[in-house]
């Protein structure tokens, strides 16, 4: 049970806000009303006399902790029938998972930097009197504060080692890819436990990808994919160096903290004589002023799943008047006329033209590219809202029995195909057409296909080298005809109401959570008419067309790398706003009555499905799923029923899960798929059967069908390829 504000917890320390929520307790901002300080609270929970004993001894061990790149533990207490806390330094920043997703891949320098400085605080704790282990090393848990200092915070699962004790009593917690094999059960961690952690926190941050699981691999169930397989721009000195520190037995790794320091250091020529805390890397843009402020504890549970906590809206400072101020709805202006010589601006013009001519001849597309910068001046987010209660107006019908219906799903009916034209291949110059431009080719309407609609699926995949679009019969009839031709791939479709035309992004070699550099377009169902939609270099992705198909909204990067929540007008291309000022938002989708939009944030801690109005306003929380990861929400056809993938912890297997809108007791219904994966499904335009991505062999990647209650799994496509992003087509408008 969670702490309301204002709580006085011990006669000292009052809540002021929850930043998170896991399965051995919350993380709370206070404030210390002795000293007037904000201070982070972490809970845990586990009260019995053991954990209470064992927690008191190690707490007073961890508030004796003084060094420059570890926080500190300032308090202990325990409240009877309640839980345990510890009281620790209030860090602002952001963490290294913050850090990962805005600005993608770690550069080598700093990836080392940020090594050698938790090597430093590691070194510490490893030659206390007794040793300290800290286990749960991990991007969530390494912050960077304004000034660019590295900090590793959150001693919630710190092991205090007495000689000849296995580490098998108090708190403990592990994270899929950074934990390493002896975490898991009862075996007994030490030292280098916390170095293969450290190592799997480099790999992460120089890949974008988390390692195979340790355990898996130590079971010959996986094995490490080298560093330069997924960054071939990394060296091979630094690759070995992390490589080594990720062996599955700890006797092959580095024995000490120090030796891992020393390695790094050899990578990049650092010299050695730098005191403790001495290293520092480039701080968070706009810092302070644009950084939200998080707690130093990450949030986290029993698996020991991560999460971005809400971020806390701050002013910011004044800027002295040269500095450009870069915003949504920053407006393009002239600068003021200057009485210098026109030679030198004469001479300048001559090397832009020649190098825009240059820039046209390797890459025809990218005055389409810039022109969007044009464009892309967006609107004003909104205030959050109360969340309102609301008299439920139906029961969840749809889903009566999620996991156990032994009906048998209607079977398709045996019709008539007509295959759509073969697609040609687009210009290699995007041709510019009206939003209301229609196709080429007029598709012919077929009776009652399965699923309702066009009984059509598009999706991507990458059966012929780059991922492209696709389009196949639902009853397997014919042949999948290929839609795009993107030189770097394209995917994400998504139907515009009538059925005629897709939006998607490009480039894309790969289904993920982010496409930095990603642009959206638009393209008719037969190839034709293909249309770059005005963006940014930074990254616009997960589009979602309206139903009144005047609109999509999307997530973008455009401003500080902060993935947030746009829309925009296609008929005067301008682009709004919807996501607050801080917020971390993405993959929007439409209500069916273009009134709501579903998003994914971390406004409350976890990522949570939330919904708002359809200009940003009146933004409430929906899902209150505890400390698991949702992602992809997806209406039902009645508005009544919201479909979203789900994951219990991270490098969890993903299942389907579906809550009613209306109802005010949230329930989740699970689709009981047992130990098979599945996500980002999509309701059929009829609303009995659902499409998604599946791969229950563990590594093919096809597209599956079941019917709305969870039942008669039929496979769709058998490529050896992966093929995701599945988006049924609607029913196609008459001529």
């Amino acid at each position: 049970m969670t702490l309301e504000r204002g709580t006085l917890l011990n006669n000292r320390y009052r809540v002021v806000e929850i930043l998170g929520t896991g399965g051995m307790g919350s993380v709370y901002r206070a404030v210390d009303e002795n000293l007037g300080v904000e201070v982070a609270l972490k809970e845990n929970l586990f009260t019995t006399e053991e954990y209470a004993r064992q927690f008191r001894r190690e707490a007073v061990i961890l508030a004796t902790l003084r060094h420059p790149n570890l926080t500190r533990v300032t308090d202990h207490f325990v409240v009877e029938d309640q839980g345990q806390y510890l009281v620790m330094d209030y860090i602002e920043g952001e963490d290294l998972r913050q850090r990962m997703d805005r600005v993608g891949v770690l550069n080598e320098e700093e990836t080392v930097i940020i090594g050698a400085a938790i090597c430093d605080a590691l070194s510490y704790l490893h030659t206390r009197t007794p040793p300290i282990v800290h286990r749960d090393i991990k991007p969530g848990n390494v912050k960077i504060t304004p000034n660019g200092l590295i900090y590793l915070v959150d001693f919630g699962l710190a092991k205090i080692i007495q000689t000849g004790q296995a580490t098998t009593t108090g708190a403990r917690a592990m994270t899929p890819g950074y934990s390493p094999p002896e975490q898991y059960g009862t075996a007994r961690t030490d030292s280098r436990s916390d170095l293969f952690s450290l190592g799997a926190t480099l790999y992460a941050a120089l890949t974008g990808a988390i390692p195979e699981d340790a355990l898996a691999r130590a079971m010959d169930q996986a094995t490490l994919t080298p560093i330069r397989k997924r960054n071939p721009r990394i060296s091979r000195r630094l690759a070995t160096v992390i490589e080594k520190s990720l062996a599955v037995r700890p006797d092959d790794r580095y024995q000490n903290a120090e030796e891992f320091k020393q390695a790094l250091f050899s990578v990049r020529g650092i010299t050695t004589r730098r005191k403790m805390g001495d290293f520092t890397v480039s701080p968070p843009p706009g810092a302070p002023a644009e950084m939200p402020l998080v707690s130093d504890a990450s949030i986290q549970d029993g698996g020991g799943a991560e999460f971005l906590p809400r971020p806390r809206e701050r002013s910011p400072l004044p800027l002295p008047s040269s500095t450009p101020i870069l915003d949504d709805s920053a407006s393009l202006a002239l600068p003021p006329r200057r009485r210098a010589s026109w030679l030198p601006a004469v001479f300048l013009l001559f090397v832009l033209a020649v190098v825009a001519l240059m820039a046209y001849t390797f890459y025809p597309s990218w005055p389409s590219r810039a022109l969007a910068l044009l464009f892309s001046a967006g609107g004003i987010g909104s205030q959050e809202r109360p969340a309102s209660s609301s008299t439920p107006t139906s029961q969840i019908a749809l889903i009566s029995s999620v996991g156990t219906a032994t009906h048998t799903p209607p079977q398709p009916p045996v019709v008539p195909r007509v295959s759509p034209t073969p697609s040609p291949t687009p210009s290699a110059t995007p041709t510019r057409i009206p939003p209301s431009s229609t196709p080429t080719s007029t598709a012919t309407l077929i009776p009652t296909p399965m699923g309702g609609g066009s009984g059509q699926i598009a999706f991507a995949s990458d059966r012929l080298g780059t991922t492209q679009i696709w389009l196949m019969n639902v009853d397997g009839s014919g042949e999948p005809q290929q839609i795009t031709t993107m030189p770097e791939g394209a995917c994400q479709p998504d139907w515009s109401p009538e059925g005629m035309r897709l939006v998607f992004i490009s480039p894309c070699d790969k289904n993920q959570e982010s496409y930095l550099g990603a642009g959206l377009y638009i393209i008719n169902v037969d190839g034709s008419g293909l249309m770059p939609l005005p963006s940014v270099f930074a990254g616009d992705y997960d589009p979602a067309w309206s139903p009144d198909g005047k609109t999509i909204a999307f997530t973008s990067n455009r401003v500080s790398g902060r993935p947030r929540v746009y829309s925009i007008n296609l008929e005067d291309s301008s682009v709004q706003r919807l996501s607050l000022q801080f917020s971390y938002d993405r993959q929007p989708a439409w209500s069916p009555d273009g009134t709501r939009i579903a998003f994914i944030t971390t406004q409350k801690g976890p990522v949570q499905v939330w919904t708002m109005n359809a200009d940003g306003t009146d933004q409430q929380i929906f899902s209150r799923s505890a400390d698991a990861i949702n992602s992809h929400p997806q209406w039902a056809l009645d508005g009544e029923v919201i479909l979203f993938t789900q994951l219990e912890t991270t490098g969890g297997i993903p299942s389907l899960v579906a809550a009613s809108y209306n109802d005010n007791d949230y329930s989740e219904f699970r689709y009981n798929l047992g130990p098979i994966p599945a996500r980002e499904a999509r309701f059929s335009p009829d609303g009995l059967w659902l499409a998604y991505e599946g791969w229950p062999e563990g590594s093919n990647h096809d597209i599956y069908l079941m019917s709305a209650s969870g039942a008669g799994r039929i496979q769709l496509t058998t490529w050896e390829s992966a093929d995701f992003d599945p988006d049924w087509r609607p029913v196609i408008a008459q001529p």
